[in-house]
């Protein structure tokens, strides 16, 4: 009956971890060690030893009463229980201990914890609270309140379609917002409020003579606007867009129809400008809500790109009315810049390598201006 009760008493600990209960489980293994230990013949060699792990179990259980007060009546019942018969040991091993106590304390603790037992086996098997258990005689209530700082702005997520809208509407109406891009992450601002342009070279502490490129959704975009590009550019377009090569074209009054609008001035030089379609599906969305979008790296000038959305927020997100948070970027580095005014007569120059290495650019480049 003892090595029954005690071999109860472990399934029943191993299926209450199993469920994360992990106080309930400790209990009940405490106390199938201390149950099987009646397997032990205490004798006059002995008895010093008994002595010490009872006094160690009494200890131990005193803090499972107390953990047990904030869990159920049941376990409860069942340390305090434990805590008396450990003493009974004690008792026993000082030859003090009357048997109709003995008696009537194991008969107690018998029934608590084949009681407790079965239920938790029960409840533990089904998921389903088939045997009470009780309520816990005190509820710790938490004070611990949220430090969390609410974010510096606005931080919808790009996989929901009213995070998009949001960050689309706050373009719209001439903020400035953190996005992902196929390589690092951006700022951009509606290219038809040349103000917001503006706040970006403030945002970032970028030298007014650097200019802002920017992203619009497909080339077809850029051929309803009918620019005066070359069959060569137009075809070494289709073959790196979109992806992470931007391309410097010259600039002219085709942008406006293109729907630049106010912000031409702003974006670009006075003579060139740079256009790049992202292969990004999140990003190309929002351009086809926004229209095209003035876009730089998300860093304060002179420091690394911003490669997740935590990186913006905690730099710039003071300073910007919104990021969409969109995990990790693609890329550690910007995308390659690739000079095309002069693609006709002297080819084209590498400006800057980025993602894309110059040889493959440039091998693109031949692979076109050979058919």
């Amino acid at each position: 009956l003892i090595l029954i009760g005690g071999f109860v008493q472990l399934l029943a600990g191993f299926l209450v971890f199993r469920k994360y209960d992990h106080l309930g489980g400790a209990a009940f293994l405490t106390f199938s060690a201390l149950w099987s230990s009646h397997l032990v013949n205490i004798g006059v060699g002995n008895s010093e030893g008994f002595t010490a792990g009872s006094i160690a179990f009494l200890v131990l259980n005193a803090f499972l009463i107390i953990l047990a007060s904030s869990f159920n009546v049941v376990l409860l019942c069942m340390a305090l229980a434990m805590e008396l018969l450990t003493i009974c040991f004690l008792l026993f091993t000082l030859e003090n201990l009357p048997l109709p106590f003995e008696i009537v304390m194991l008969s107690i603790f018998s029934i608590i914890c084949f009681y407790g037992a079965t239920a938790s086996l029960a409840n533990s098997m089904f998921g389903k609270d088939l045997m009470m258990m009780g309520p816990p005689l005190f509820t710790a209530e938490s004070s611990k309140k949220d430090t969390e700082d609410p974010p510096p702005c606005i931080c919808p997520k790009s996989h929901c379609t009213s995070g998009l809208r949001t960050i689309a509407d706050l373009l719209n109406t001439g903020a400035v917002c953190g996005v992902p891009t196929d390589t690092v992450y951006a700022l951009a601002a509606s290219c038809k409020h040349p103000q917001a342009i503006e706040k970006v070279y403030r945002i970032k502490d970028r030298p007014q003579e650097k200019p802002i490129c920017i992203f619009i959704s497909n080339l077809d975009q850029l051929r309803a606007a009918a620019p005066p590009i070359s069959p060569l550019l137009w075809e070494f377009m289709e073959n790196v867009y979109p992806g992470g090569i931007g391309c410097i074209i010259k600039k002219g009054e085709w942008l406006k129809k293109l729907g630049v609008g106010a912000g031409y001035s702003r974006v670009g030089t006075q003579d060139s400008i740079m256009i790049r379609v992202p292969d990004l599906t999140v990003l190309v969305h929002l351009i086809d809500m926004t229209g095209p979008l003035a876009i730089t790296s998300a860093n304060p000038s002179g420091e690394v790109d911003s490669t997740h959305h935590n990186m913006v927020i905690s730099r710039l997100g003071h300073k910007l009315e919104g990021v969409l948070c969109d995990g990790e970027s693609d890329e550690v580095v910007a995308s390659t810049v690739v000079n095309c005014t002069k693609i006709d007569e002297s080819g084209i120059t590498i400006v800057r390598e980025g993602c894309i290495p110059a040889g493959k650019v440039m091998q693109v480049f031949e692979s076109v201006k050979n058919r």
